[in-house]
């Protein structure tokens, strides 16, 4: 259900039934608006009961609905299958997976979500490729049904079973340093007491002059955190600031995403081709997740950083716009996938920094709305404005100027500082 998939199913499925590209894009779009409305509550479920069972379902609705869509030859279908499982991929999935890793990991997070990055950037760079393998052999029906029955094997079961809550749920602390883990465990195991002959100076298994009772060691003290609740957090400033940077940041990436293979194709290029593009796009995303995390865990200011992502995402989409062969379209597709990268990766970081763990589902259940908002206006702008000209000069244009002028205005979002 990702944009860069669906890019490959966007020239074979409009050819056969006649669609537009704006028919075909308003299918995103209207799945983002419904992942709009299931955000805030997908958050609360996620904060009460962990990410596992969300995940688990998340995959049941995205294989079957993608298994449906090998079945369909009405655009009333084609929008009934897409849009339940594009709402699922945008909302519970995303949340499902950010809020477990910020939740286990807070000194190692940047290495953590990049990891994560990974993870879902291998997936989009091998999808597309699996897809347009498929619908070369097979035809797009096929390539639906076959990408809908891996879902289903590799994203209940694995959820499910190895997917907790919180590391505090199972006695641990979050992100131990080395030798705490083996620590933790042997102070649940045993509680032992001070001998009899021992002296309050003595340093024994419990801190030194505890008495005899144990305490857990300096090393293994939970790390400091903010611990923002919703409406604490709805006080601050960098609250809006970084929900409209996504807002705008994600509109270029499903706009540009969704339409750079079309347009390839349209300059002349051999689909095979030109899905190249879209699996640069995707790889480069995991490239750049790697520098963006290594320089957060610099402590470089975060909102430093989203504002250099911003403009490498507004340098890639205009060099997408101005490309017509993979000479100059894929170092373009590279540099917006650089960029792209780092605003998946330095956003989930942002929100769990600065507003803490205790309440992130509820957060960014309510963020996430205006991410996925501008996840959906990006294709059906792009879409229509190219039915209307002829042309991509247009949209990606204003993509580039809009996610510019985000850049700077995330610059403002300082970290919140408790009143007191």
């Amino acid at each position: 259900m990702a944009v860069a998939t669906l890019s490959v199913f966007a020239v074979p499925m409009t050819r056969e039934f006649g669609w537009s590209y704006g028919l075909f894009s308003g299918v995103v779009s209207l799945g983002g608006l419904c992942a709009i409305g299931v955000s805030p509550f997908v958050g609360r479920l996620i904060d009460r009961y962990g990410s596992g069972a969300i995940l688990a379902l998340t995959s049941v609705v995205v294989g079957c609905c993608a298994i449906g869509l090998s079945l369909v030859s009405q655009a009333w279908a084609f929008y009934a299958l897409y849009v339940p499982g594009r709402m699922a991929f945008a909302s519970p999935l995303e949340l499902g997976t950010t809020t477990a890793i910020n939740n286990w990991f807070i000194r190692r997070r940047p290495l953590a979500l990049f990891l994560l990055t990974v993870s879902q950037s291998t997936g989009l760079a091998a999808m597309p490729l699996v897809a347009d393998f498929l619908i070369g052999g097979w035809g797009w029906r096929n390539a639906w049904a076959w990408l809908g029955i891996f879902t289903l094997v590799v994203g209940i079961l694995p959820a499910l079973l190895l997917v907790s809550r919180r590391p505090e749920d199972m006695g641990l602390t979050a992100d131990p340093r080395r030798g705490e883990a083996r620590l933790q465990q042997s102070q649940q195991e045993s509680t032992p007491s001070a001998p009899e002959d021992a002296q309050p100076g003595d340093v024994g298994e419990g801190s030194p002059g505890s008495s005899g009772k144990p305490s857990i060691a300096t090393s293994t003290t939970p790390l400091p955190e903010r611990n923002y609740t919703v409406s604490r957090a709805l006080h601050t400033r960098a609250f809006y600031v970084m929900a409209i940077f996504s807002g705008a940041g994600f509109m270029v990436q499903a706009g540009v995403s969704l339409h750079q293979v079309s347009h390839f194709i349209n300059q002349g290029l051999e689909p095979s081709m030109a899905a190249l593009t879209a699996a640069s796009f995707a790889f480069c995303q995991m490239l750049g997740g790697l520098v963006w995390s290594a320089l957060a865990s610099r402590r470089v200011p975060i909102r430093i950083l989203l504002a250099a992502s911003a403009f490498f995402v507004s340098g890639g989409a205009l060099g997408v716009q101005a490309s017509s062969t993979l000479t100059w379209g894929l170092p373009a597709a590279s540099v917006l996938g650089a960029g792209v990268g780092g605003l998946h990766l330095l956003l989930r970081l942002a929100w769990a920094e600065y507003y803490g763990r205790e309440h992130l589902g509820s957060i960014t259940g309510i963020t996430l709305p205006v991410q996925v908002g501008g996840q959906a206006l990006g294709p059906i702008i792009a879409g229509f404005l190219y039915d209307f000209t002829g042309s991509y000069l247009w949209p990606f244009r204003i993509f580039s100027t809009a996610v510019f002028i985000a850049g700077i205005l995330v610059l403002t979002a300082t970290p919140p500082r408790d009143r007191s």
